[in-house]
């Protein structure tokens, strides 16, 4: 990335969004680095003011987007806003087609604010049935205290909605793929819905759409451009790419830039600047070429598992027998139009019975866990190295057992993360796992 206002040369609309990433708006009014090759790090919590006016006026500033414009920050104090977070914000906003971005400590962090500023006490939120477990936790633990409603759904039919929207519903929320079945979801579908809804509301009213994009990753959907109003990530998975640096995104309209910057500076679930500078700097960059390697290797791997007989099904987008196959080659495309089925698996190990199935699965992945070289069991995704990890006990162990299928989860379930490997050295070790059982 490179700042020379006064001598920009370069028509950024010529280049492809994999460049983008590496160079970012190329002009930025968030800090002055253009003698940097590399944006520096900022490590200062607080900032100094050169008099009482000029601090006055950056507290003025401050979450009044609307009314001061994009003006150059007046930097104060790190809750309030600092270059880091402020530049990979910016980039997060153009490579997602948003009008802005803020960001927050984790992916939990964005969807916590996302929900809190459309909501409040007696409202009602709609979600898919299948839902991240500590999103489930958030919805089952702590709203109820405040009066918010949730009611979870199949939104892979989006005709669904009619028969549980009230004058009440404010939001629409759900992951696609799904984690961890990874079931996809029509987003246009879902917008031609809401928008019929919307049409007997007042602008206050209007039900708001709300995206999880976090195992797509930008790369590979970008849910604004079709039909969503807001966008979530964890920065923490494949955006930061490297497992060293948890963060989280919320990306939409400018008109909630403020309310956002307040909900982060009041909950103080603020970025860590040198977590926002290690995504801006590395995780950004590498994102096409991290993708195209792991969405290479995770087609393959997908269809060597889909083959073996000791495999009950497996769910991958890139796969033609896949139910939602369709939707996913019509939604999930990179920045040139190619299909980008994602970087995750979901599988199921056969068994004479649900808990045989769940036995052979924790047998598989014990195994791996000791011997496999190219597998972790670990949670999160996203990560250079392959990670696998079995949801009904660990990332939706929040899930009853009686309730796994209702969230569309099985007891069994594996979910496989490709990371950098050499695709053939996984399915070694797959091989090897499998001829436990």
């Amino acid at each position: 990335m490179a700042n020379n206002a006064k001598n920009n040369k370069y028509d950024e609309s010529k280049y492809s969004m994999d460049t983008h990433l590496i160079y970012g708006k190329y002009i930025t009014d968030k800090w002055d680095y253009s003698h940097h090759v590399t944006a520096p790090i900022s490590s200062s919590t607080t900032f100094r003011l050169d008099s009482v006016e000029r601090g006055a006026e950056g507290f003025m500033r401050f979450a009044h987007t609307q009314e001061f414009g994009e003006k150059a920050p007046i930097f104060i104090y790190d809750r309030l806003g600092e270059p880091n977070k402020d530049m990979l914000e910016e980039n997060l906003a153009y490579v997602e087609k948003g009008e802005m971005a803020v960001s927050f400590a984790s992916g939990m962090g964005a969807i916590s604010a996302a929900l809190g500023i459309l909501t409040k006490s007696g409202d009602e939120i709609i979600t898919h049935n299948t839902l991240y477990g500590c999103t489930l936790s958030l919805l089952t633990n702590w709203y109820p205290r405040y009066n918010i409603k949730w009611t979870p759904i199949d939104l892979t039919n989006s005709q669904n909605l009619f028969n549980y929207v009230t004058e009440k519903t404010k939001v629409v929320y759900f992951e696609t793929p799904a984690n961890p079945n990874l079931q996809i979801i029509d987003i246009q579908e879902i917008r031609k819905v809401v928008d019929e809804i919307n049409k007997t509301r007042n602008e206050e009213n209007k039900i708001q759409i709300v995206i999880d994009n976090t195992f797509a990753t930008p790369f590979c959907q970008r849910p604004l451009e079709l039909g969503a109003d807001f966008v979530v990530h964890s920065l923490t998975k494949g955006i930061g790419g490297f497992g060293t640096d948890m963060g989280g995104i919320v990306i939409g309209k400018k008109k909630y830039q403020d309310i956002l910057q307040l909900y982060r500076k009041d909950f103080g679930g603020v970025l860590n600047p040198k977590s926002a500078w290690s995504i801006l700097t590395y995780g950004l960059p590498t994102l096409p070429i991290r993708l195209k390697q792991q969405i290479n290797s995770a087609i393959k791997i997908a269809e060597y598992l889909s083959s073996h007989p000791k495999v009950e099904f497996v769910n991958y987008p890139g796969l033609p027998d896949f139910k939602f196959y369709e939707t996913a080659r019509k939604q999930m495309r990179d920045f040139n139009g190619n299909f980008a089925p994602g970087s995750l698996i979901y599988f199921v190990i056969k068994g004479n019975s649900p808990a045989e199935s769940k036995e052979n699965g924790r047998k598989f992945m014990d195994y791996a866990a000791e011997h496999a070289y190219t597998m972790t069991l670990a949670v999160s995704l996203g990560h250079t190295r392959t990670l696998l990890e079995h949801p009904a006990s660990m990332t939706h162990s929040v899930v009853p057992p009686e309730e796994l299928a209702d969230r569309g989860i099985d007891a069994g379930g594996i979910r496989l993360a490709i990371g950098l490997e050499n695709p053939d050295d996984i399915i070694y070790d797959l091989e090897q796992c499998l001829k436990i059982i």
